[in-house]
């Protein structure tokens, strides 16, 4: 039986995070993206805590969903700064690294954030 697309992200996703995981010192960047939105979180997976979000429904920017990624890959970055954060892990949640996502990355890199 063909596992749906849904079914196959979630196989990936489970994958890459049990390799990679967030701390204080070195946070999660994890990335969601639906049809219509993005939303990025910077995660402490030892404490459980969110420390910094942003996504295209609070930026209410213009543009194509590729340009409003990298608007939000720069807002994440500077929240992070605020935060004290410049160094972080990246989770594309089983997204393909590709499109928006990468978009959003190299908007979180050209904000400051290091990989």
């Amino acid at each position: 039986m063909a596992l749906s697309k849904v079914q196959k992200r979630n196989r990936i996703k489970r994958r890459v995070r049990g390799k990679i995981s967030g701390s204080a010192e070195l946070p999660r960047l994890s990335v969601y993206k639906s049809n219509k939105e993005i939303y990025a979180q910077l995660i402490d997976d030892k404490d459980g805590k969110t420390l910094a979000s942003a996504s295209s429904r609070a930026l209410n920017a213009k543009g194509n969903k590729v340009e409003i990624s990298a608007e939000v890959g720069k807002a994440i970055a500077e929240k992070a700064k605020a935060v004290g954060i410049e160094k972080i892990v990246f989770d594309r949640n089983g997204f393909v690294y590709h499109g928006r996502v990468k978009a959003l990355a190299d908007g979180a890199r050209e904000g400051g954030l290091k990989f």
